[in-house]
């Protein structure tokens, strides 16, 4: 079946993480996107191991299903090149800092000229406007300054170095995706192209939900192990015999009660329930000293048909064997175009009629020049 976005064409100028991300996204739906990359400026995710066939699995995870042309942006043959494509497409998605583009001449001025119906789209880790606009950063830098990071990890340690990127993917990728495709609605509705400025860190400060809202309009500060989500309460990980871990998230009454028959302590039922931190550290403890008494895999053969929102911490080799994400196509094979094909994580949105196809992996930089520069 055909993606749902298969009549959107998207320039991508982005590099490394949060604008191929998206554009990966809008290509997962359908999206016609050509990644245009200077052959001398290096995306670090070209070359950052490891590698499959001597080419980066980051590379080629975040750019499948995109076409590439090589283009020297400061020469103006390209700068002409570029516009003669803009003409044809519906979106740009650049990661720039500000005024770059500009001066390139090919930034949102100059294009819309020649396209008035263009979306462009900006990716920057603070946005268009304010004192750090032209300010250097990454992604624990605007979880730092978005307040995430000072109310997660453990009093005594500090905030910790997250395994995933949070700030350039929950907030620049997620939000580019929702910002341009609510662009296109805006645009089938007016005519109007527009200008969409997503800053990292804005969205980073959009993640703290409940936090944010506490402080905000609650007037309470939400620090390390102080509330019900972040180690203030018995909704934690907990070490396995094995040095394996839990994570416990039994928080209503049927769920709760059914972790304390588990491990025997039915009695601490209330104090799973109770708002004093006093009783909440007693029920840690005892979850803490029982779950101690048994090997992971032990554990899981316990919980498994047991409904008491206890599930395994499962590294990713686990996790991509799962059977409930492999019964959701969360790992597929993706063409190399040379007959082979290469495991990648599955696109996550599932839709009843239209599909979301990863035709192939990522390319060499230029591998389209010759096709593209001849049309």
């Amino acid at each position: 079946m055909p993606g749902p976005l298969q009549s959107l064409k998207v320039l991508d100028f982005s590099t490394l993480l949060p604008g191929p991300y998206a554009t990966m996204m809008l290509a997962d739906m359908g999206a016609d996107v050509l990644r245009v990359e200077a052959p001398g400026r290096l995306d670090l995710t070209r070359v950052m191991p490891p590698h499959d066939d001597g080419v980066s699995t980051a590379h080629t995870y975040l750019n499948r299903g995109k076409r590439s042309l090589g283009l020297n942006l400061k020469d103006a043959a390209s700068v002409e090149t570029v516009k003669q494509l803009v003409g044809e497409y519906d979106v740009v998605v650049e990661q720039f800092r500000p005024g770059v583009m500009d001066r390139l001449g090919i930034g949102y001025e100059a294009l819309k000229a020649v396209n008035p119906r263009l979306i462009y789209c900006a990716i920057t880790g603070y946005g268009q406007t304010g004192p750090y606009k032209d300010r250097a950063g990454h992604d624990i830098n605007y979880l730092a300054l978005a307040g995430v990071s000072s109310h997660c990890g453990r009093q005594d340690s500090g905030p910790p170095p997250m395994g995933i990127q949070i700030a350039d993917v929950a907030g620049g990728s997620h939000h580019a995706v929702m910002g341009i495709l609510a662009a296109v609605i805006h645009r089938q509705q007016t005519g109007e192209g527009q200008f969409v400025d997503i800053s990292m860190t804005d969205a980073a400060f959009a993640l703290n939900a409940m936090a944010g809202a506490a402080c905000l309009a609650g007037g309470v500060e939400q620090t390390p192990e102080s509330a019900l989500l972040n180690g203030g309460s018995f909704y934690d990980y907990y070490q396995t015999a094995d040095g394996r871990w839990l994570s416990v998230g039994s928080l209503e009454p049927q769920f709760l009660a059914r972790l304390c028959e588990v491990i025997g302590k039915p009695e601490l039922q209330s104090f799973g329930l109770s708002q004093n931190p006093d009783h909440q550290q007693a029920l840690k403890s005892a979850l803490k000293e029982a779950i101690a008494e048994k090997a992971l895999a032990e554990w899981q053969a316990v919980f498994a048909g047991q409904d008491a929102c206890v599930e395994p911490v499962l590294t990713v080799s686990e996790a991509a064997e799962h059977p409930q994400l492999k019964a959701r196509d969360m790992v597929i094979e993706v063409p190399k175009g040379d007959g082979r094909t290469q495991r990648q994580i599955g696109h996550p949105i599932k839709f009843e009629k239209t599909g979301c196809e990863s035709r192939y992996t990522g390319k060499v930089l230029g591998a389209d020049n010759s096709l593209l520069l001849g049309e």
